[in-house]
């Protein structure tokens, strides 16, 4: 049924004057300074706001056209509900994605939580939240890097943030929220390479010491594990006594970023180990259980209390974080002459790319490694060139010409 228009009628539209404008039914009128009329239209389709302009009357165009438009923009929004799925009326928008996407990681226990909220909340979806999920094109995540760049942000903060709106995108895949095909291309440039800080021995028996003295009982549980084993901050604080090998010193490691792996402890660590486990009320719980009424069974971190040894040391805390006490044991290993394939068992790196990363230039490892190609350069010093002139002598030559020419062979 076509609409009924009282207020934008012909008479009405002719007798505009310059500036006024009248709206029904979602279409605009407006008469310009140039004395022209401009249609527009501004409406309401599957939760998003169509604003557009349509065109003027000395082009030829007329309400009526832009009553076609809005029916137009409406078609092509039912077109577009075909492959919605199952029970629902409308298609998610980025904002309720995002919303539903945290909600179930938390339900299952989702990694890296606090970061993956406060980059959706603070930064994605204040920009994307009411554009529709199955409409976020490529060209827009262009322009959303250069503005966090404008106001900022290194490319490693966006990275991080594109980390995020890419594992949503899987997931949302994955849920049947959107099909493969509408999923943007998310491109992360190569980041600069940061300095990698590493403690000297010094260093590491002041933290050990400082861990030893903290109030926390299992502080120093915690730096021997990332000393003497290489192991990252989530992964120490879900080891499991049931999941140690005492007699071959392996650890099982079912939760990491490249996947399940076993994980070699020092002689000294597994003994120390042993002997905690004897003081536990529950010998084959976590090493690191939780507080009361904490909703997870095992610490989710040891900052803090790190942060106090680290200052307790006389270290910065700004640079001294627990992942420094992995990139120290990997260097050491490196600095001990352990092949790569070696150390990427040990450190559980995906690729051994990613632990060429820590074979520096400088240290006595490469100092010791550079003298194989020590090899001396008899004969290259002559004193007739190279004897320093007595001064007592007075020179007399003189160069009186160059003489080019071939040798004969």
């Amino acid at each position: 049924m076509s609409l009924r228009f009282t207020k934008l009628t012909r008479p009405a539209v002719r007798a505009l004057e310059l500036g006024q404008k009248l709206a029904e039914h979602g279409i605009i009128a407006e008469r310009l300074a140039s004395g022209d009329i401009r249609y527009s239209v501004n409406i309401m389709v599957d939760g998003q706001r169509v604003h557009r302009v349509i065109g003027r009357d000395s082009e030829g165009v007329t309400r009526e056209q832009a009553e076609r438009a809005i029916e137009k923009f409406r078609t092509e929004a039912r077109a577009g509900r075909l492959d919605l799925p199952q029970g629902r009326k409308l298609h998610r928008s980025f904002k309720e994605a995002a919303s539903d996407y945290l909600k179930r990681l938390e339900e299952t226990g989702g990694k890296d939580m606090a970061n993956k909220r406060r980059h959706l909340e603070q930064h994605l979806v204040p920009v994307f939240g009411s554009q529709r999920l199955d409409q976020l094109k490529d060209f827009a995540l262009l322009q959303y890097r250069k503005k966090r760049r404008d106001s900022g942000a290194t490319d490693a903060t966006v990275n991080r943030e594109f980390s995020t709106l890419m594992h949503l995108f899987n997931r949302a895949v994955e849920w049947k929220w959107l099909p493969g095909d509408k999923v943007p291309k998310i491109e992360k440039p190569r980041e600069a390479r940061k300095q990698i800080r590493v403690l000297t021995q010094q260093q590491s028996d002041a933290l050990m010491k400082a861990a030893i003295q903290d109030q926390d009982g299992r502080l120093w549980l915690f730096v021997a594990f990332g000393l003497g084993a290489a192991m990252r901050h989530s992964e120490i604080v879900r080891v499991r006594y049931d999941e140690i090998d005492f007699a071959t010193r392996r650890i099982w490691i079912n939760k990491a970023k490249a996947g399940e792996r076993e994980q070699p402890i020092t002689p000294a660590l597994a003994e120390a180990l042993k002997h905690q486990r004897e003081t536990e009320d529950d010998p084959n719980g976590y090493v690191f259980p939780a507080h009361r009424r904490a909703k997870l069974p095992y610490r989710r971190d040891m900052r803090i209390p790190f942060e106090r040894a680290v200052a307790r040391a006389k270290l910065d805390p700004q640079k001294v974080t627990p992942h420094v006490m992995r990139h120290t044991a990997i260097t050491r290993l490196v600095q001990a002459g352990t092949d790569i394939p070696t150390i990427q068992r040990i450190s559980g790196h995906k690729t051994v790319g990613m632990v060429l990363h820590y074979t520096h230039v400088h240290g006595v490892h490469i100092d010791n490694a550079i003298e194989a190609l020590n090899t001396p350069f008899p004969g290259t010093l002559t004193p007739e060139l190279h004897t320093p002139a007595d001064p007592e002598q007075p020179d007399d030559r003189r160069i009186v010409g160059i003489i080019s020419g071939k040798t004969a062979a």
